[in-house]
């Protein structure tokens, strides 16, 4: 399990990695999928086959799918603790 938050800006830190993680994964989930469909609509194989592409974006997708439960988890926590000092 994870350690505990020291303080506020600890926790705005892990926000922002899991947000830029969250965008970077994305971001690569969109280019294999892209490699995916452009080797299937031109018939060529680009290093892998096509299915091979798709599903590797699907894997990707799946995998950005925890950073970003993370990222809206700390954003959650964060939220109802500054609700929680005013």
């Amino acid at each position: 399990m994870g350690k505990p938050f020291k303080d506020r800006e600890e926790v705005k830190a892990d926000i922002r990695m899991c947000d830029y993680a969250t965008a970077v994964w994305t971001i690569v989930g969109i280019i294999l999928a892209a490699i995916g469909v452009i080797g299937d609509a031109l018939n060529i194989t680009l290093i892998l086959e096509p299915t091979s592409w798709l599903l590797l974006a699907i894997l990707v997708g799946l995998g950005v799918m925890m950073t970003h439960l993370n990222y809206l988890m700390a954003r959650h926590l964060y939220g109802i603790e500054s609700e929680r000092k005013q």
